[in-house]
């Protein structure tokens, strides 16, 4: 049984352990014009920032001021993630957004897959301290027929087959529990429903990136996205050479450098209002 479907680009997704480096979040303060941009990054479920972390090095290359938290409950064992919430992950990324606000002229946000659920999430509730989101694969919802029951099976069964790695190219693995817990992706599943209610009060400028083939979040996604947001600056591009993980994948050259054309064209004409994401509230 499984919930996302099958990881079956790479079949070496690995457990990582408390304090291994790819479980690390990553910090980066940027020096001149673009140091007062800042990007915040979010990782997905049951991943860690290393799924990121070579975007983030380019952002921070690029000369931005760079962020990417670790989610709670992930980076050590998937019997972490089972005693956290969505709540407790959109709490990690507020104060990450909240700490940019205060040192940047503008802030984008941009999120891989759950992180996207994130980045929407944070669109929705602080539209005054986001110039723009960056959404690659993101998930809003399953058709999938097992959701439909994870809120039962939940109590009984903690966890089922994982789902990292999901990358087109052999060479590249995700560090990512090779369990998928059902607490933590019921949580998620609920958080879903929020967030597709109020899509359309969504009116930043948007760059979605998605994989034409993904193994793990259904296509559905990026379409009921693309007719729900309120936005009349929306930007889509399809990945015709990775599957989920695209930001490890062999498209990540082209998220990299879209991402950077979009930064600099959202936050070009920004400035620092007082108390930006106090309004947003």
């Amino acid at each position: 049984m499984t919930l996302f479907g099958s990881a079956r680009g790479n079949d070496t997704a690995s457990a990582p352990g408390n304090g291994t480096a790819s479980a690390q979040p990553f910090a980066h303060d940027g020096d001149g014009p673009r140091g007062q941009v800042g990007v915040l990054l979010c990782h997905g479920l049951t991943g860690t920032p290393q799924s990121l972390r070579p975007w983030a090095d380019h952002l921070a290359a690029a000369g931005y001021t760079v962020r990417l938290p670790l989610l709670p409950g992930h980076g050590t064992r998937w019997q972490d993630a089972n005693r956290t919430t969505f709540a407790d992950w959109l709490a990690t990324v507020s104060a990450s957004l909240a700490e940019l606000r205060s040192r940047c002229r503008a802030v984008v946000v941009c999120g891989l897959s759950m992180g996207g659920t994130l980045t929407l999430r944070l669109a929705q509730l602080h539209p005054d301290a986001i110039s723009g989101i960056v959404l690659v694969n993101p998930s809003i919802l399953s058709l999938r027929r097992n959701m439909k029951i994870l809120p039962l099976i939940k109590y009984f069964i903690p966890s089922l087959k994982g789902i990292a790695s999901d990358i087109a190219d052999p060479d590249v693995a995700e560090d990512g529990y090779d369990r998928t817990p059902l607490k933590a992706t019921d949580s998620l599943r609920r958080a879903w429903a929020v967030v597709r209610a109020d899509l359309g009060s969504i009116r930043l400028p948007v760059l979605l990136m998605h994989s034409a083939v993904d193994h793990v979040v259904e296509p559905e996604n990026s379409r009921v996205l693309l007719a729900s947001l309120g936005s009349d600056d929306v930007t889509e591009v399809v990945l015709q050479r990775s599957y989920h993980v695209a930001t490890l994948d062999y498209d990540a050259p082209e998220i990299f450098a879209r991402s950077v054309d979009f930064i600099e064209r959202v936050t070009a004409s920004s400035t620092h209002p007082e108390s930006a994401l106090a309004a947003g509230s």
